[in-house]
């Protein structure tokens, strides 16, 4: 029920605004449920022969949880810096805080048929190259080749050959991702190497290049 909800009131939003936000899609559910919570929409737009991210946060309450449903054909350098602008606002705001509100990326699990939210909180962005880090893994645009320390390695061998490494300690991972990949390719990334998140114990930072 959360979710029809949350899908009518979604699609009340894009009528009246004559705009739709195309999802991505991935085959699995991170999160499947998220209450008390704000939408965000990143439309995509022409104008002339540029590409827009339009954002509307009408609808936003800083003390709620935020839903970010962002159209999958926007590539990640035009909607990383909107997404750097937001967190900004929500990190800085102290009246109206509240501690325990998450910020979630939404995509449409095209096996369970149902909307399903990714976690970012915590994540910082960065529109730059890693200068330092343990283990560099960057993401080309559409490609099955992902480079760790510059040695390539295949998308679906990548965790194995990352668990071969023998580090003296526990490494603090990077992630890069191509500035010209598309937002539906960067959330099937993110979710398919969603367990690359365990090395990270202290504050994870995310580069865009």
């Amino acid at each position: 029920m959360k979710y029809f909800t949350l899908i009518i009131a979604f699609l009340l939003f894009s009528c009246a605004s004559k705009e739709d936000v195309l999802l991505p899609k991935s085959n699995v559910t991170i999160v499947k449920d998220v209450q008390d919570l704000s939408p965000i929409y990143i439309f995509f737009k022409i104008e002339g022969k540029d590409t827009i991210a339009d954002v509307n946060r009408k609808n936003s309450i800083i003390s709620t949880n935020w839903i970010f449903n962002i159209d999958k054909r926007l590539p990640l350098r035009l909607v990383i810096p909107e997404i750097i602008k937001l967190q900004e606002k929500k990190r800085g705001e102290s009246a109206h805080k509240n501690e325990k509100a998450e910020n979630y990326y939404s995509y449409a699990d095209s096996v369970g048929k149902n909307l399903a939210f990714l976690p970012f909180t915590k994540v910082y962005y960065a529109m730059e190259k890693p200068t330092t880090g343990d283990l560099v893994i960057y993401f080309k645009k559409g490609s099955n080749i992902v480079l760790v320390n510059n040695e390539e390695t295949k998308k679906e061998e990548t965790l194995e050959h990352i668990s071969r490494i023998a580090f003296f300690v526990k490494p603090k991972v990077y992630l890069q991702f191509d500035k010209n990949m598309s937002y539906q390719e960067y959330i099937q990334n993110k979710i398919l190497f969603k367990k690359l998140d365990s090395y990270n114990d202290e504050i994870p930072k995310e580069f865009i290049f």
